[in-house]
């Protein structure tokens, strides 16, 4: 046995931190891409509990852990990767639960190499610890027990709390809220819960089932999730207050798809991604004809974008049977998706298509997909978001044949909620503006947090926000300022690192 595998028993010599850090990184164990091509199971596979020991061994235990500030949602991840290096999972998940209602959820899909990872000490000399696939290995054992762990939940309260939209967001609020005792509803527009969980991210990357145990835990702790509930329509904020709701919560999600403007989009077989994946995700059209979803699919597919949205459908497509083009206008060190998910599009024989961009879109005399022209691009000097521009190269034109288009260029907000509220303050893009400490909308009572806010960002994010905003209804309800003074805001510290 090798000192990782002897560690707890009686006499173990304990490891030094320099042996700790020197411990490969854990690789993850996944399909062969091949294999997974033709399948919309699980991509990555999960730790066995030994692998998870020898990955947590290799956390140092910092007395000032950067990884914690460097959590959207601050969980104490030290203190849970310890418990699964002691071998104790059920220690770890309750101590991910203090914190977080979705922890197999964030092992999945949360950027970690970008967030806790990315300023894990480990990290400066070696790879960085691997806490995303600790936090699902943790999850995942706490689902093969049947039981999960419930924190404890205050009294009940008298005051009613209504939140808009099940994703991440609005079910981080609802959580928070209820563990404090309130009474909260969620209202979510679709036939089932989970937001972008659920009709965003494909089966292969995140199973609904897993999506729906969450949504379930939200409900074990005091939720309640009304579906097919359009609020701008079935309802709107105003009547929600009027109709007995002290505050509510805003979290409706950036799910209005944006298009590129060329020639042809209005041909048949162009998609957004968002109703492509909507379609294969929410209502299994990749289980048809035994979901009665139908999906055209086509013989070839161009996926026009470079984030992890137009990775999933490129991914989802080519699962479907088609050859798949992904059209990116800048290089690949560019592209906004994770970088794993780019490898695995990569693996599974995904064809690129880099500083290449769309210029029209090329339909047959009955109006179907035919064929796609692009046009080379070369970058320039960075623009705002810090990326080098992408300038056309004159005269490069060419043309692509495709009989599907799927544009993954971004989303913004949907307006069937803010023009049912017109005296909500929103900003040049329809955004809902929010205070961005408290997330406070110009609205008396009603807050906002998450994509509606600060447009499309990632799930941890949406996250955070929710908590922020549950923080603030809880002070708004018991008649508080929505800024806590620096000396509370310092005991809360206090408080938080003696448990």
């Amino acid at each position: 046995m090798s000192d990782i595998e002897n560690k707890g028993n009686e006499g173990e010599r304990e490891l030094s931190k320099k042996e700790r850090m020197a411990i490969p990184r854990t690789p993850m164990p996944e399909q062969e891409p091949k294999q997974r091509a033709g399948n919309f199971e699980e991509v990555t596979l999960g730790y066995s509990d030994e692998k998870a020991v020898t990955e947590a061994t290799r956390c140092l235990q910092c007395k000032k852990p950067k990884c914690v500030a460097g959590c959207p949602v601050g969980i104490d991840i030290p203190a849970f990767i310890d418990a699964i290096a002691k071998g104790d999972p059920a220690a770890a998940i309750a101590k991910l639960k203090e914190t977080t209602s979705f922890p197999a959820v964030c092992g999945r899909v949360c950027p970690q190499e970008e967030q806790c990872e990315k300023v894990c000490i480990v990290g400066k000399k070696y790879e960085p610890v691997a806490i995303g696939r600790l936090e699902r290995y943790a999850a995942d054992w706490e689902a093969a027990q049947g039981e999960a762990a419930r924190p404890e939940v205050a009294a009940s309260k008298s005051k009613r709390v209504g939140i808009v939209g099940s994703g991440p967001a609005g079910l981080t609020c609802a959580g928070e809220l209820a563990k404090e005792g309130y009474q909260v509803v969620i209202y979510e527009a679709l036939h089932k819960p989970g937001g972008v969980l659920s009709y965003g991210i494909p089966e292969f990357r995140l199973p609904k089932d897993i999506v729906y145990r969450e949504c379930e835990y939200v409900e074990s702790l005091g939720a309640e999730i009304k579906l097919d509930y359009v609020i701008g329509k079935t309802m709107t904020i105003d009547e929600m207050m009027e109709d007995g709701h002290d505050a509510v919560f805003l979290a409706n999600g950036a799910g209005l798809p944006v298009f590129m403007n060329i020639p042809g989009e209005n041909l048949n077989g162009v998609f957004s991604a968002n109703e492509f994946l909507t379609r294969a995700n929410l209502m299994k059209a990749f289980k048809f004809p035994e979901y009665d979803t139908p999906i055209k699919v086509g013989k070839k597919v161009a996926v026009v974008g470079g984030g992890n949205v137009a990775m999933d459908a490129a991914r989802t497509a080519l699962r479907l049977g088609a050859d798949v083009h992904l059209i990116y206008r800048r290089s690949r060190e560019e592209m906004p998706a994770r970088d794993e998910e780019i490898h695995h599009a990569e693996e599974e024989g995904i064809q690129f298509h880099l500083l290449t961009n769309p210029t029209q879109i090329i339909g047959d005399n009955e109006g179907w997909v035919e064929e796609i022209e692009v046009i080379e691009m070369e970058l320039g000097e960075p623009d705002d978001s810090g990326r080098r521009r992408p300038v056309p190269v004159e005269g490069s034109e060419s043309r692509i044949p495709i009989d599907v288009v799927i544009i993954s260029v971004g989303t913004r907000s949907n307006p069937i909620l803010t023009q049912a509220t017109p005296d909500m303050e929103l900003n040049k893009w329809g955004n809902i503006v929010a205070d961005p400490d408290t997330l406070a909308t110009s609205k008396e009572g009603v807050f906002a947090g998450g994509d509606i806010v600060t447009g499309a960002a990632t799930v941890i994010q949406a996250m955070g926000a929710g908590k922020v905003g549950a923080r603030s209804i809880d002070r708004f309800l018991q008649g508080l300022p929505l800024k806590p003074e620096p000396e509370e805001e310092e005991a809360e510290a206090e408080g938080a690192a003696a448990k």
